[in-house]
């Protein structure tokens, strides 16, 4: 990656580059607030992966779809695969900086129907994302609450804790984006100690731990299915799962300063330093396992919950959970950031019904308001199943990843179609680009086909992956809404803006 030059482009000889000039470029005036800093821009792409939300909330999954074997394996190889989708995607990002990111990458360099296709993908991923988010910081609350006062987390409260999340969330992403980056920058610190203090107490504390041999080489399979290499291929939506949202970094674009260079550090850096935290905490978790089967089936919920209080009694485990929910809260908060821009971003090139209210800013915080609160309650409608269904919350999860994941890869496909006629942007990555693009869409399109697939036997009305089935009716849904707007839709690349919509208009969202 010798064309990488972290400081400017080395193209154009401008490391100072007007990122104003260039959003004008790209067609759009600039109108939400540029406040953000590089590291603020890596810090809510490493909130958004949060391994102390992905990896603790899917950890009881991965305990029954391959064991320690494959959630430890597993994290090795699929971050290795996402860090190639990660590096190929920054490269693009450079090149078009603007909050639509996928979709407008997309467009760009395929045209109208891609970038289409791509938004609605990149927006279920970002909803789905959300209500994975913070519904696990709603089970984590739960079990807390249980260890620390007899709490009984029913679904109807775990639910009603949930929403309060929602809320939460949405009101703090009103405040402006220098909140939402000030508590980003706490957030990678919180996680990066978290993950220190928890890893070190399971180390130091409990009497007896798992080999190295039960860590490394233990598979376990409760899935139902007898095939163990379909069992560990299911198991990996763990990592899978973790390792998505770095596009946040892209989608907060036109809020951070050079943007062009950042916006891309900032996706590669919070894979590759997830990557490690990662590996960290599930090895550290697994070692500290007590008894397998009482984990599992912890009458908290929450398997890890059950680890800690196995290996560090009901005070250290209270007081590590609590560690663990603050980080699940920094990470909703993030996502809810990145949904909303991508929603007024969307909303601006006329894609979703009422765009006219989603893509309004407030002159005073010069922040989304409606496209935050539509993000929250559309991710509140999602999670809803899980009032009736166990295996509802991993269909969200696995919608999160069917939808987000397909959208990272789109781009990358595009961009090497278009072969020279490429322009990259300050961030390169030279003789490096084609076979990391490739890697990276064989990897998609193959982890994409794998999460549509049943995770557990026999399939039935409960235990069925419905992640296919969200999938399947968002592209229908979006295939019929773009013969009702397609007149309208149009990013400025396909001249909308230059003919039926004047950049006047956009000075009319700004309320």
């Amino acid at each position: 990656m010798s064309s990488l030059n972290p400081e400017g482009d080395p193209q154009h000889g401008d490391p100072q580059h007007d990122e104003e000039q260039r959003l004008r470029e790209l067609g759009y005036r600039p109108v939400l607030a540029r406040r953000m800093g590089g590291f603020g821009n890596f810090a809510i792409s490493f909130s958004v992966i949060s391994v102390l939300s992905g990896c603790m909330t899917l950890y009881g999954f991965g305990m029954g779809a391959g064991g320690p074997a494959v959630m430890l394996w597993g994290w090795a190889g699929v971050g290795l695969f996402v860090l190639c989708v990660g590096l190929a995607l920054a490269e693009v990002t450079s090149a078009y900086p603007t909050s639509g990111a996928l979709y407008y990458m997309a467009d760009r360099l395929g045209g109208r129907r891609w970038g289409w296709y791509t938004g609605w993908l990149n927006l279920l991923g970002l909803l789905g994302a959300i209500a994975g988010i913070d519904y696990g910081a709603a089970l984590f609350t739960g079990a807390f609450a249980s260890i620390q006062w007899g709490f009984e987390p029913t679904p109807g409260r775990t639910m009603l804790i949930f929403l309060g999340i929602l809320l939460l969330h949405a009101l703090l992403n009103l405040f402006g984006v220098r909140l939402v980056s000030v508590l980003n920058s706490i957030s990678v610190w919180w996680h990066l100690a978290g993950v220190a203090v928890i890893v070190g107490a399971l180390v130091i504390v409990p009497d007896h731990h798992r080999s190295a041999s039960f860590v490394f080489t233990k598979f376990v399979n409760d899935t139902g299915w007898s095939n163990p290499v379909y069992v560990a291929a299911i198991g990996l939506l763990l990592a899978q799962y973790t390792f998505s949202g770095y596009d946040a970094s892209a989608h907060l674009s036109e809020e951070t300063s050079n943007a062009s260079v950042s916006a891309a550090h900032g996706i590669v850096r919070s894979i590759w330093v997830s990557w490690i935290a990662g590996f960290a905490l599930l090895a550290g978790l697994t070692f500290a396992i007590q008894d397998y089967e009482g984990t599992r089936t912890s009458a908290t919920g929450v398997p890890p919950a059950q680890i800690l209080l196995d290996g560090l009694g009901t005070d250290g485990a209270t007081a590590l959970l609590l560690v663990v929910i603050i980080a699940q809260l920094f990470c909703g908060n993030a996502e809810v950031a990145a949904a909303s821009r991508m929603v007024f971003a969307f909303s601006r090139d006329g894609a979703l019904p009422g765009s006219a209210l989603w893509r309004k800013v407030s002159t005073r915080t010069q922040t989304p308001v409606a496209a935050v609160w539509l993000a929250v309650v559309a991710a509140a409608l999602l999670a809803l199943p899980s009032l009736y269904s166990v295996t509802a919350y991993g269909a969200v999860t696995a919608i999160n990843v069917i939808g987000i994941t397909p959208a990272y890869a789109i781009p990358v496909f595009l961009r090497l179609r278009a072969g020279d006629r490429f322009q990259p942007g300050p961030w390169s990555l030279g003789r490096w680009s084609k076979p990391i693009g490739w890697i990276a869409v064989v990897w998609v399109a193959c982890v994409t086909v794998l999460f549509c697939l049943p995770q557990s036997s026999p399939v039935t009305v409960d235990s069925m992956n419905y992640a296919s089935v969200a999938l399947a009716v968002v592209l229908i849904l979006a295939g019929v809404w773009w013969y009702v707007a397609r007149r309208s839709y149009g990013t400025p690349a396909t001249a909308a803006y230059g003919s039926d919509r004047d950049q006047a208009e956009l000075a009319e969202g700004i309320v």
